[in-house]
């Protein structure tokens, strides 16, 4: 087994832009790109199915979003990203799982693919979260007996605007949404060998597709992929306007994912139903900010009035000395009481 520590590099950054939009992005935004899709792959004419299911969650007591991406097919992946070669043909199972702060800063992210070939399967697996300032990155690579470890690691800084292949698929949900993608704006993304690249996305405008037999207007966006050595690789994407993904083409590639059928009103009212507020990030930042609001405005009250400990300890004390079966109605006969004391003044 091989352990390795990869020596950073200068890698080229995301453009200014990306950051500002990324933190456009509204709670409300979000809460429509919750829901699940399942699609049906095609590459070299081996089928396959894409999962992606959106949801919110809560990572470390911090609302976040949560995106898990599963396929198999052939050794295109569970998303969108060039490959290396090391994978390159054979059946292919790949799974993601990643959690996204309300900017789509990756928070933590879980990635694993494997291709079975005739004689031996290759097995790749990373786990990707920051930790003091830098962004951390295990890998392991098992080909065959053969096992490799790697752990590379980038400041912080230099992966500002970071679009993972996982995260990209909601990225693009907002875009179709939106109906608008921002021109000219560069996200950086990493290859199959860690290395930081470029993503560029344009607007493809509407079109009418076929969906389950039935023609539909979809928005389409173009992303392109910038390696460090090569040529760009292109997908052409078609979304509903609600944001489910209803066609995607690798441009020159036998590569296709497609909607068979559109979802139904029932799926779609129900990916609609309000969540509860612990789950939607919007409302628990909310519900946070004003708990901490009223706990000072309650506190400062209390020292305000000291009394009320005094009358509250009194109360207390007469419940236990008397140890009532109905508590309630000893409190009722116990407060009219008051009212006929003398007031006491205050010091």
């Amino acid at each position: 087994m091989a352990t390795s520590e990869a020596p950073r590099r200068e890698e080229p950054g995301a453009a200014e832009e990306a950051v500002p939009f990324l933190e456009s992005i509204e709670p409300a935004e979000l809460q429509k790109c919750v829901f699940a899709e399942t699609l049906a792959t095609e590459d070299d004419g081996e089928p396959g199915t894409l999962h992606v299911t959106v949801h919110f969650s809560r990572r470390a007591l911090r609302p976040c979003m949560m995106l898990e991406v599963r396929s198999h097919g052939a050794a295109d992946g569970a998303t969108d990203g060039a490959t290396d070669g090391a994978t390159d043909g054979g059946p292919c199972r790949s799974a993601a799982t990643v959690f996204l702060s309300a900017d789509l800063e990756v928070l933590e992210e879980d990635y694993q693919e494997c291709v079975k070939r005739e004689d031996h399967s290759v097995d790749k697996r990373y786990h990707m979260e920051p930790r003091d300032g830098q962004m951390v990155i295990n890998t392991v690579t098992s080909i065959g007996e053969e096992v490799m470890k790697e752990v590379v690691s980038y400041p912080m800084s230099s992966l500002r605007g970071l679009i993972t292949e996982a995260s990209n698929l909601l990225l693009m949900r907002v875009f179709a949404l939106r109906k608008k993608v921002p021109e000219h704006v560069v996200f950086v993304s990493l290859d199959q060998q860690l290395h930081i690249i470029h993503n560029t996305y344009s607007d493809l405008g509407l079109k009418q597709l076929e969906v389950g037999g039935e023609s539909l207007e979809v928005f389409g966006v173009q992303r392109v992929v910038h390696p460090l050595e090569g040529s760009p690789t292109t997908w052409h994407c078609y979304f509903l306007d609600d944001g489910h993904l209803a066609s995607r083409v690798q441009v020159e590639s036998a590569a296709t994912v497609r909607l068979l059928q559109q979802p139904s009103q029932t799926e779609r009212c129900s990916e609609k139903t309000s969540l509860p507020w612990e789950e939607d990030m919007q409302l628990c930042s909310e519900f946070l900010q004003r708990r901490e609001e009223l706990k000072e405005d309650h506190a400062a009250y209390l020292r305000e009035n000291p009394e009320i400990k005094s009358l509250l300890s009194k109360f207390m004390n007469v419940l236990l000395l008397n140890k009532p079966e109905d508590v309630y109605q000893f409190a009722r006969e116990y407060f009219p009481r008051l009212a006929l004391e003398p007031l006491q003044e205050q010091p």
